[in-house]
């Protein structure tokens, strides 16, 4: 589990075919004195990782061929910069919401409008992910735990506005138009819509 707050962003040093999937490595500056176990989970774009080898200041983490195709990691290039959060403790502040690190689609960035000090993102997004997706809900975005401010049905988006903390602190200043985004909707309303469509077989 994790709460979305960006923790420290990292750099794509080398993606190295597995025969079907990928080994990932990054390099973490930021983590270079702190300590971590293998085998620990680490959201990477949202994506939760298990880190299986350290150098030093390089992670590495093995991405499934599942993970590739149901999010945008198999689009990442060397030198990328991507977002990173180890995984929720009881020492750490619930700032967020909870993630659990699924990916439930790829959106695409549709526009960016400058809005006094801030930005405000439009965001295209699956058609199946339309119904768990709620003005004033909660969302993350390649892992950045974020507010839904407007949905727009007809262009299947929704808009989110990131303060200038978040630009600084997230890997947001290089995001492009058109580029994937991986998309976890809230928890909440994921289970909501299992209960609600669920069969009982109570007479079973």
């Amino acid at each position: 589990m994790f709460t979305g707050l960006i923790e420290a962003i990292g750099a794509v040093v080398e993606l190295q075919p597995q025969g079907g999937d990928i080994r990932l490595w990054l390099q973490v500056d930021a983590w270079t004195q702190r300590a971590f176990v293998l085998g620990d989970s680490i959201a990477v774009n949202g994506v939760c990782l298990t880190l299986i080898e350290r150098e030093q200041a390089r992670f590495a983490f093995d991405v499934s061929d599942e993970t590739l195709r149901c999010s945008s990691l198999a689009q990442l290039k060397s030198g990328a910069r991507v977002n990173l959060e180890t995984a929720l403790t009881l020492q750490k502040p619930l700032g967020g919401h909870w993630v659990s690190g699924h990916v439930d689609g790829v959106g695409q960035v549709m526009s960016v409008t400058p809005v006094a000090r801030g930005q405000e993102w439009q965001i295209q997004f699956p058609p199946a992910l339309a119904k768990f997706i709620a003005a004033k809900g909660s969302i993350t975005i390649d892992g950045i735990s974020l507010t839904v401010n407007r949905i727009d049905d007809d262009t299947r988006s929704f808009e989110v506005m990131i303060v200038p903390h978040t630009q600084t602190h997230t890997n947001i200043g290089d995001w492009q138009i058109g580029q994937a985004v991986n998309l976890e909707v809230d928890l909440l309303a994921r289970y909501l819509q299992r209960l609600m469509t669920a069969p009982t077989h109570e007479n079973e």
